[in-house]
């Protein structure tokens, strides 16, 4: 039986989808194309930026070979230059400090976390050994410093066996009036005070386990020349601990000894810190620095002897 007046029946109309399933539905279409863009385009695209020409070392970490085509690290990633014992090697140009981990230790980057009011040394308690504070870690790698390279390692500040030159002075009105009692806090008995007497107090050594809390902290600058022979990126560590470079007056300063150690010419070991010299970003920015890393591994290539 057909209609009257003929013609094909009417499409079915299905019911519209309810609204909740339209989000839905969206949402997956978002999740889909952001998967396709964010997950595979854009490593994809990023991969491929990372080999071109230039770029192709830093993308896969700078790695650094040795003359016999061994892996000798990276020249992001600075290293430590010692033996078993953690003694610096003599023939080898030597980095700055690092707090991460051991030392240099990539899964550990970090920094020590003091700055310029750490002055006195936490004293051993309880078995525990103290911690220096970071005025006496300066002291005693600028004395270290020097004395490895023959130079005069002392600063402001610091004593002549290599603490925090830091007094405690006791005043007869807390934080002022005349001084009644002089503490040298970092340097515990039986060490002889860096100095004699203050305000005409004489200076005691810090018994283990006395109070100084009340005392008043005072740094002594000392005759120490105010441009110090050892820099202040050879005592001192970088944020990250991960830092490879040096500064070129640190370089200098070593120069002699790896020359002397190795037996080759200072003007040998001069070119190769000028090669492995980085100027200033941009011309203006930060300092010139030296990538220790690559230097030692440029030492491995000279022959003993040359230039000497």
């Amino acid at each position: 039986m057909t209609l009257s007046g003929g013609g094909p029946p009417p499409p079915r109309r299905f019911p519209a989808p309810p609204a909740w399933a339209a989000r839905h539905l969206v949402a997956v279409r978002v999740v889909l194309a952001l998967t396709l863009l964010v997950g595979l385009g854009y490593p994809l695209a990023m991969t491929a930026a990372a080999r071109l020409p230039g770029l192709r070392d830093a993308a896969q970490g700078s790695p650094l070979t040795g003359p016999g085509g061994e892996h000798l690290g990276s020249t992001l990633i600075g290293q430590s230059f010692t033996d078993p014992d953690g003694t610096p090697l003599p023939g080898r140009f030597q980095p700055r400090p690092s707090h991460a981990g051991d030392g240099y230790d990539a899964l550990a980057s970090g920094a020590g976390n003091l700055g310029p009011e750490s002055t006195v040394d936490t004293p051993p308690t309880g078995g525990e050994p103290g911690t220096p504070a970071l005025l006496t870690q300066v002291c005693a790698r600028s004395k270290a410093i020097g004395q490895r390279e023959g130079v005069d390692g002392s600063r402001p500040y610091c004593t002549a066996d290599g603490v925090g030159a830091v007094l405690g002075v006791f005043r007869a009105d807390g934080a002022t009036g005349t001084a009644t009692r002089v503490v040298s806090l970092n340097q515990p008995c039986p060490a002889r005070p860096f100095r004699a007497r203050y305000e005409g107090v004489p200076v005691e050594c810090a018994r283990p386990g006395e109070d100084h809390s009340a005392a008043v902290v005072t740094p002594v600058r000392g005759d120490a020349p105010a441009r110090p022979r050892v820099p202040g990126d050879a005592v001192t560590a970088s944020g990250s601990g991960l830092d490879p470079h040096i500064s070129p007056g640190y370089a200098r300063l070593q120069t002699p000894r790896v020359a002397r150690e190795r037996g080759i010419g200072e003007d040998v070991v001069r070119a190769l810190v000028a090669g492995c010299t980085t100027g200033r970003p941009l011309g203006v920015l930060g300092e010139p620095t030296v990538n220790v890393v690559r230097l030692n591994a440029e030492l491995d290539r000279v022959r003993p002897g040359e230039g000497g």
